[in-house]
């Protein structure tokens, strides 16, 4: 599977400069303000399995952001999953997600 995005072969996702798909998801995530983010690619765990022969990639997103501050944790994962927008319709089939505030980070 390649993780690069190329005009229209993959759903939703009309990007002509073949981006890979974490540089397309981490420009977006920056719409968020992170101050911290992490992504992995994890799609190779995952090989066989039917989001992975479909084209999808399994990715984990650890973000910290002021934006999540008073958030509850649904609320959190709903702003990742519409910062990915139409990614999560065919480039990305999983998606795991720690979603913190700044305040939530410090020891």
């Amino acid at each position: 599977m390649s993780d690069k995005i190329h005009g229209n072969d993959i759903p939703g996702t009309p990007d002509p400069r073949g981006m890979s798909v974490l540089d397309v998801l981490r420009d977006r995530l920056a719409k968020l303000a992170p101050t911290q983010l992490e992504i992995r690619d994890d799609s190779a765990k995952h090989a066989g399995h039917a989001g992975a022969r479909g084209g999808g990639g399994h990715y984990v997103v650890s973000i910290v952001a002021a934006r999540f501050a008073g958030l509850a944790t649904m609320q959190r994962h709903r702003l990742v999953y519409d910062a990915a927008g139409d990614l999560m319709q065919g480039a990305i089939h999983a998606l795991s997600i720690s979603a913190k505030a700044p305040e939530e980070t410090q020891t």
